[in-house]
């Protein structure tokens, strides 16, 4: 089982009708597993997955 390595939380936003009624709509985040080098499986945002391969390219 992958475990959660990311604190970040998603985004509420307000869905706007024609008469501009506010309803929240919560925005989850987009949580990929991403096997790590040492062979662990963790859960990260899409964000957080594309640092990681950009630094370990620059690397």
């Amino acid at each position: 089982m992958a475990t959660n390595v990311s604190n970040r939380t998603g985004n509420v936003k307000n869905l706007r009708a024609h008469s501009l009624r506010a309803t929240k709509k919560r925005q989850k985040l987009n949580l990929q597993i991403v096997r790590l080098a040492d062979g662990t499986k963790v859960r990260m945002s899409t964000k957080e997955k594309r640092e990681l391969l950009k630094n370990a390219k620059a690397a």
